[in-house]
């Protein structure tokens, strides 16, 4: 790592930023490390200070690595919005009006604009019309209205008068749910509000920073040039999330054949763009000017039009980051200065890490990052395993190859998050890599030159079939039998696992040190253990869960790996519910076999024993009852004779204790979240009968029962 100098400053920062995550409220590691560190470093260097010739230094290493990790927390601890004393989270109440400026380019959904407002002021009493100082974030879902009253789309920069309470981000309530309070929080953002069109009022214009306000505008610029010069949905949508990072177009079934493909980082606006655009463009002028690649007009030309790139797309992270990134390797070759790859991708990296710490816990950022690492680091031993003779099997190799780099450290990462791993990538990834060496080009010709008669048609045409030429190619390999295996889980701790693998596993074969060949094999027996403990854990769990679902109920039955869920939704209808709230779960738990089961059936595939009646229905399993109730009428009377383990109540049927008690004695009594909030939350406020353990899925989370 001699010549890696930034990258092991990174590292060390990267240490310290997830340490100051971990304990946020400790300051005397970071202080006494710098103290240690600093008297460390400044002794050496001034012992070295007269001598020509420095001599290497353990102890300076080590020190200078201290310091970037006291660096790493520094910039997290600085940055932290919540230690502003004028933060929302310090409040003493929450504010019934506020005044904020919209801080990101609103994103159109079904029915909602999803708009990230900074507070400026907020009034946080209604007996008082004073505004006082007021700091935070608040992400907000403004309704679109309807075809007579459309809300029209914010802008950057939209100063807003809103009325109403913001609320806290909630929590990942079932297992294993994507924790996106913990994303939002990474982003300054701790409340969400919904909001109609006359809760807002804009009283003014004033974007935060000019330069980014240039940005939104050339997208948006942009966004209607494109839409003139492509015309069909389905292409524009792609064109759309590659060249400007907008999805607002994407169709729900598309992005599940690019997933399925293995293709779907090229809906996401990153550095893949980036680098075809500059290899594109390097080739371009190296036709124009040959032999002037390092000279300051030609390394201007590519400057000028990389961050053109980078402000079209609205300073998209991933395309900032690229753009760093080869900004650096075209001035180190103006300068006649050695270029690293991995020495330059460190150091956008720590410029990055110093501006926005909270970048680190990213997902975009780990994956582009380490794919890039990959390349770099197992391109050139990759490229030498196997010798192509023809032009087009040498272009099919290295394009294989690069796949293949990107995925060697990737691949547990997406595992990790996003539970699947695509099994044709390398069927699509040199289809959609060359159709893309055209697409992101002809993107940017259109844009400059769509204005010209004739050419601009031209031009928006050849856009318009090769965006259809990856539609179609993609949509073939994500049909191909096999191409989504099952949800794959990994947990933590199998994640360092795999990477600690591959890592010994890579000295094993540029070493063939036995040092190596004996860790590889003592973590892969590790790794073996933890799957089979893994498996053996679900193979062995026989579990009655209350799970948590947006104002509707779901109820499942699970025994080794099978499970049925008992729900009034229809998710074959709409499956973003099962997606987002309870995927996870049952991929977390190794389930196999999942039925969906109506709770108005009269009788279930599933060996369960129910019984639907119009007030309640009635299951048993493992000895256990579970009794639904639907509703409590008076003109419907109904007593059960024996007493129940479980007593689920949905749709409010309950209003008091007594009129619940006179029809049953339940040992448990469980509120999903189909129960409207504020009689269910004035009815927990009393005591329950004596013997009646009380739980409520949105205040307690969800209910789960093992034996």
């Amino acid at each position: 790592m001699r010549g890696y100098p930034f990258f092991r400053y990174v590292g060390a920062m990267l240490v310290g930023i997830f340490m100051a995550e971990a304990w946020p409220d400790a300051r005397w590691w970071p202080l006494c490390l710098a103290l240690t560190s600093g008297v460390v470093a400044g002794a050496i260097i001034y012992r070295n200070e007269r001598r020509l010739i420095k001599p290497l230094s353990l102890a300076l290493g080590l020190s200078m690595l201290g310091l970037f990790g006291v660096i790493g927390w520094l910039a997290v601890y600085s940055q932290s919005p919540v230690r502003r004393p004028t933060h929302l989270l310090h409040a003493s109440q929450l504010p019934t009006a506020y005044e904020a400026v919209v801080t990101n380019l609103p994103e159109a959904r079904a029915k909602t604009y999803k708009v990230e407002l900074s507070l400026r002021r907020g009034q946080l009493g209604n007996s008082s019309n004073l505004f006082q100082p007021l700091t935070g974030r608040v992400m907000i879902y403004l309704d679109k209205g309807d075809s007579l009253h459309p809300t029209p789309l914010p802008r950057y920069g939209d100063i807003w008068l809103v009325s109403g309470q913001p609320r806290l981000v909630d929590p990942p309530i079932n297992p294993g749910e994507f924790d996106f309070k913990r994303f939002l929080a990474h982003r300054g953002i701790f409340h969400q509000q919904y909001l109609l069109a006359w809760q807002r009022h804009v009283v003014g214009y004033e974007p935060p920073n000019r330069l980014v306000a240039l940005a939104y505008q050339t997208n948006r610029w942009a966004d209607s040039l494109l839409t003139a010069s492509i015309g069909t949905k389905a292409e524009y949508g792609i064109v759309n999330a590659m060249i400007l990072g907008v999805r607002d177009d994407l169709d729900p079934a598309q992005y599940q054949s690019y997933a399925a493909a293995g293709a779907v980082h090229i809906l996401s606006v990153s550095g893949l763009h980036v680098g075809i655009l500059f290899l594109v463009l390097t080739w371009l002028l190296q036709k124009l000017a040959p032999g002037k690649g390092n000279s300051w007009w030609v390394v201007g030309i590519k400057l000028a039009v990389l961050w053109f790139f980078a402000l079209m797309t609205g300073f998209s992270a991933p395309v900032l980051r690229s753009a760093l990134m080869f900004s650096f390797l075209l001035m180190s070759g103006l300068i006649n200065r050695t270029q690293s790859l991995l020495n330059t991708l460190a150091a956008s990296a720590l410029l990055i890490l110093c501006y926005d710490p909270f970048a680190a816990f990213s997902a975009g950022f780990q994956l582009s990052y380490l794919a890039v690492i990959g390349i770099g680091a197992f391109v050139p031993y990759l490229n030498q395993l196997l010798r192509p003779t023809t032009w087009i099997g040498i272009k099919l190799w290295e394009i294989s190859v690069v796949a293949v780099a990107a995925q060697l450290l990737t691949f547990p990462l997406g595992i990790y998050y996003f539970h699947s791993f695509p099994t044709f990538f390398l069927l699509a990834n040199p289809i959609v890599m060359v159709l893309s060496a055209g697409l992101v080009p002809l993107s940017i010709a259109t844009l400059v030159l769509g204005w010209v008669p004739y050419l601009g048609d031209v031009l928006g045409w050849l856009l318009q079939k090769t965006a259809w030429s990856m539609n179609q190619s993609v949509e073939v390999v994500g049909q191909l039998p096999g191409a989504t295996p099952g949800d794959l889980w990994l947990s933590s701790t199998g994640l360092a696992l795999v990477y600690a693998l591959i890592g010994t596993g890579c000295l094993l074969l540029l070493t063939r040190d036995r040092t190596y060949l004996n860790l590889t094999a003592a973590l892969s027996f590790c790794f073996a253990v933890l799957v089979i403990y893994e498996k053996l854990q679900q193979n062995e769990q026989q579990r009655l869960t209350v799970h948590f679902l947006p104002r509707k109920t779901a109820v499942s039955f699970t025994s080794g790996h099978q499970s049925l869920v008992l729900t009034d939704d229809d998710w074959q209808a709409n499956t973003r519910n099962y997606d987002f709230y309870l995927k996870n779960t049952f991929g977390q738990w190794g389930i196999d076999s999942l039925q969906v089961g109506s709770l108005r059936a009269d009788s279930l595939a599933f060996p369960l024993p129910y019984r639907h009646y119009p007030d309640m229905a009635l299951a048993v399993w493992r000895g256990r009852s579970i009794l639904f109730v639907n509703r409590i009428a008076e003109y419907r009377p109904w007593r059960l004779p024996e007493v129940v383990d479980y007593a689920i109540i949905r749709r409010t049927a309950v209003l008091n204790w007594a009129s619940l008690t006179r029809r049953v004695v339940a040992r448990h009594v469980i509120f999903d979240d189909s129960n409207r909030a504020e009689p269910t939350d004035s009815l927990l406020a009393q005591a329950p009968p004596p013997g009646i353990a009380v739980h409520s899925i949105r205040r307690d989370g969800v209910f789960m029962a093992e034996w």
